[in-house]
């Protein structure tokens, strides 16, 4: 894929580049593999916002994604590599011996009639999963499993990876995009490769109203509210309190940096060698 940049004939597009799209190859999903997606409006069950700042977004369908990978030593052949507008990333559309069609999530590089497999003795190609404890040391795997036949969960979004260092008895260590060493089940499955559309981070949305087709809403700072709707609001001025210092924080009187919010007592502690660089 590469990135767009668009002549600035308007204020919304002198800082405005797209995506453009030379790496998808149609733009009509497979329908057999869509269902209808409800926009929340980030409101709950009782019809109170709980996640704030959304709503209004562009009508879309879901795909369904196979991220369990577990039709094994069935070879599939990709048949087209396409959009999604529910994640950062490429999906591919592949079609199994057996006739069945399922959503990928799509490698790097991954190109329309590649074969791939999922098998504990498959290749080691980009788009192939495999046991982690059959996978070399020192490639860069993505759509990890957490536990053996959940479904990845880790590595998902556009032009990430992990990488394996080591595999040890019952675990695998994998460094996390985020820095973070982690020890994972050596039975759980990953594919190789990095995932695609690694230049989605460097798209500039340029106006407010590409978020908006995004459903996110407008949000006002809260040093720029009274007192009696926000922590840090009040003062004359641009002020932080009054004059000095103050926290950042949210509505509710969280700080909003640098607090810690992971359990002391959570038990996945133990499957953290290094925690991720801060």
């Amino acid at each position: 894929m590469g990135i767009r940049t668009l002549k600035p004939i308007t204020p919304g597009t002198r800082f405005y580049s797209v995506d453009d799209f030379s790496d998808i190859t149609t733009d009509k999903p497979y329908k057999k593999l869509t269902v209808p997606i409800k926009n929340t409006g980030g409101r709950n069950n009782t019809g109170r916002i709980t996640s704030r700042h959304r709503g209004g977004r562009h009508k879309r369908l879901y795909r369904i994604i196979d991220f369990k990978r577990n039709k094994f030593d069935i070879p599939a052949t990709v048949e087209s590599i396409e959009y999604d507008p529910n994640r950062t990333a490429r999906i591919a559309l592949v079609k199994y011996q057996d006739g069945e069609m399922r959503y990928i999530l799509a490698p790097d590089k991954l190109k329309v009639g590649d074969v791939i497999l999922t098998s504990p003795s498959a290749e080691y190609k980009d788009g192939n999963a495999l046991p982690l404890k059959n996978i070399p040391v020192g490639l860069f795997i993505h759509n990890i499993e957490m536990k053996p036949g959940k479904g990845g969960q880790l590595a998902r979004s556009a032009g990430v990876s992990c990488q394996l260092l080591a595999v040890e008895g019952k675990h695998a260590h994998i460094k996390l995009p985020s820095g973070e060493i982690r020890m994972v089940n050596s039975e759980c499955y990953a594919t190789i490769g990095k995932v695609s559309n690694p230049d989605h981070f460097n798209i500039l949305w340029g106006k407010a109203g590409r978020l908006r087709w995004k459903g996110v809403r407008p949000q006002s700072r809260g040093m720029a509210m009274n007192p009696v709707d926000h922590p840090m609001g009040g003062g004359e001025g641009a002020s932080k309190s009054g004059g000095g210092r103050q926290h950042p924080e949210s509505p509710w009187g969280k700080y909003a940096k640098g607090l810690k919010t992971r359990k002391p007592k959570n038990q996945s502690n133990k499957y953290i060698v290094r925690r991720r660089k801060n």
